[in-house]
């Protein structure tokens, strides 16, 4: 009985300190010029509007975008359960905000981080551009700039959005989970 609590003791040690550092990695934002800043999808609005979460990381993007650290931004997304698609959606809330409908980069096909990753990879290299600033959530930038990695992108600077709500208390050690699968994969 006694193994089995230092076990326990000792997984639970692990995936606090394992949590810990995600969420400091995701806090850390490292603002470098990029070819394009990448942000994946979120929740729409009953009436198409992007949600709060989401709208924090519009914002956060289009302030490095009007900081001129990236001449562009690519939104991410798919048709989620509300029934719109999640970039047209961005990319409406961007032009509403003055950015050129030139500098907007829609995929409408990111239904997952992977997704997300595998087709920004594929537009870039189509585009000749090298380097990518992740803008998302905080415990979501480290799975995210992983995945982008992995997909070949070479991650220049991160940015988390500024937007904390009651649902990280699950989605914080959801990622931690996720992160580890990530990394576990070839």
């Amino acid at each position: 009985m006694r193994k089995i609590t230092v076990l326990g003791l000792t997984t639970a040690g692990v995936f606090l300190l394992a949590t810990a550092a995600l969420v400091l990695a995701g806090l850390h934002d490292k603002l470098a010029p990029a070819d394009v800043i990448v942000v994946p999808g979120n929740t729409i609005l009953p009436d198409g509007t992007p949600s709060p979460r989401l709208q924090a990381r519009l914002d956060v993007a289009l302030k490095q975008f009007q900081e001129h650290r990236a001449p562009r931004i690519l939104v991410s997304g798919a048709t989620g359960k509300e029934g719109f698609d999640e970039a047209a959606a961005m990319a409406r809330y961007l032009l509403r905000r003055g950015v050129p409908a030139s500098a907007i980069i829609e995929d409408s096909q990111g239904c997952t981080t992977d997704a997300t990753a595998r087709n920004a990879a594929l537009l870039m290299r189509q585009h000749g551009w090298q380097t990518a600033m992740v803008a998302t959530q905080y415990f979501h930038v480290p799975r995210f700039r992983l995945a982008l990695e992995r997909a070949g992108i070479t991650v220049s600077g991160q940015v988390h959005a500024p937007y904390v709500e009651l649902r990280d208390l699950y989605s914080v050690p959801r990622e931690t989970v996720g992160y580890a699968v990530y990394f576990a994969r070839p």
